[in-house]
C-alpha cells in the first residue's frame, strides 16, 4: 500500500462529477461507480468534519470564458449543452456545509479560489476523485503539489476517457506527485486518523 498517512486537516476534492460528465463513456470504472465511491468518501469526511469540496466546470452560453488558444483536438466550451450537464450530481448535492468550486479550465485551482478556501480552514493535503484522471484530476493533483499540499489520489474513484491514460496518470505520473490508494484503503487511514485523536 503507498499510502502512508492523513494529516489532521485534510480535505475531499471531488471533480467534476455533474450531469454531463458522470454520463460519458468513460474506463476502467463507470460514473456511477466513481459516484459511489466517492460518495462513500465524503461521507467519511464529513463525519470526521473534514471539508468535502464539489469542483464543477462550466462554461457561458457563448463560449466566451473557455480557455482560448489552437489545440488539434476540440475542446469543450462553446456550443448548446443539455439542461443540468453542470449540476453537480444528487448523490453528492444537498449538504450545506460542503465547498462548491466552478472552474473554467482542466484544473481546479487557476483561476478559482480553491487555494484560499483550504488554506482558510488549515488544509494541508487533499484527497482527489473525480472525471477525469488524465485532465481535470491530474491537473488539479499537480497544481495542489506545486502549491505545497499532500496529495492522496484515490485510484478507484476515478476514470478517464480511456483506460491508457488512466493508467498512465496512476502509474506514471501520480506517485510523482503524492500518494495513491483506494477507497477502501483510505478510509481505513480516515478511520484510524480519528481514533488517534
Amino acid at each position: 500500500m503507498a499510502l502512508t498517512t492523513l494529516d489532521p486537516r485534510t480535505a475531499l476534492v471531488v471533480i467534476d462529477l455533474q450531469g454531463g460528465v458522470v454520463g460519458a463513456p468513460i474506463q476502467p470504472y463507470s460514473g456511477p461507480e466513481v459516484v459511489a465511491r466517492t460518495v462513500e468518501l465524503a461521507d467519511a469526511f464529513r463525519a470526521a468534519e473534514l471539508p468535502v469540496v464539489l469542483v464543477r466546470v462550466t462554461f457561458a452560453a457563448d463560449g466566451a470564458d473557455a480557455v482560448p488558444g489552437r489545440s488539434e483536438q476540440r475542446r469543450p466550451g462553446g456550443g448548446a449543452r443539455p439542461e443540468g450537464w453542470d449540476v453537480i450530481v444528487d448523490e453528492l448535492a444537498g449538504h450545506p456545509g460542503d465547498i462548491h468550486v466552478i472552474k473554467r479550465n482542466w484544473g481546479a485551482f487557476h483561476g478559482t479560489d480553491l487555494d484560499v478556501q483550504l488554506r482558510r480552514r488549515g488544509v494541508t493535503q487533499i484527497v482527489l476523485t473525480g472525471i477525469a484522471t488524465s485532465i481535470g484530476v491530474e491537473s488539479t493533483a499537480r497544481a495542489a503539489h506545486e502549491h505545497g499540499y499532500h496529495v492522496t489520489l484515490a485510484t478507484d474513484a476515478m476514470s478517464d476517457l480511456d483506460s491508457v491514460s488512466h493508467t498512465h496518470s496512476i502509474e506514471r505520473i501520480f506517485p510523482r506527485l503524492g500518494e495513491t490508494g483506494t477507497t477502501a484503503e483510505i478510509l481505513e487511514i480516515l478511520a484510524k486518523t480519528r481514533a488517534a485523536r
